[in-house]
């Protein structure tokens, strides 16, 4: 079981940077590949990025590529999520997600077992 809480939202101009941050509970977090996930009002969760386990594979959506950028610590069971250049289209709730790391199906989010609670990202012109 994990449980996974994130944090670091609000409220920020065009431009500016976010640093979201999601902690882990559970002994085998350095067995999870860990995502993020974006859903804006009246649209489908999408995804954003993934880190594998060891963290030497990442993969950025296109739409975050060169502005985001995802780390994890495993001795502290954190991954973070630092934000640059956003801009209004990246307002959403942005949501911390676990799954065994097989080494494939990273971009599905039926594929993660576990969620956070989500944590609001707005992005004001």
């Amino acid at each position: 079981q994990v449980q996974l809480v994130e944090s670091g939202g609000g409220l920020v101009q065009a431009g500016g940077s976010l640093r979201l941050s999601c902690a882990a509970s559970g002994r085998t977090f350095s067995s999870y590949a860990m995502g993020w996930f974006r859903q804006a009002p009246g649209k489908e969760r999408e995804f954003v990025v993934v880190i594998s386990w060891r963290g030497d594979r990442k993969y950025y959506a296109d739409s975050v590529k060169g502005r985001f950028s995802i780390t994890r610590d495993n001795a502290k069971n954190t991954v973070d999520l630092q934000m640059n250049s956003l801009k209004p289209e990246d307002t959403a709730v942005y949501y911390c997600a676990a799954k065994i790391d097989t080494g494939s199906s990273y971009y599905a989010s039926l594929r993660y077992d576990y969620w956070g609670q989500g944590t609001q990202v707005t992005v004001s012109s």
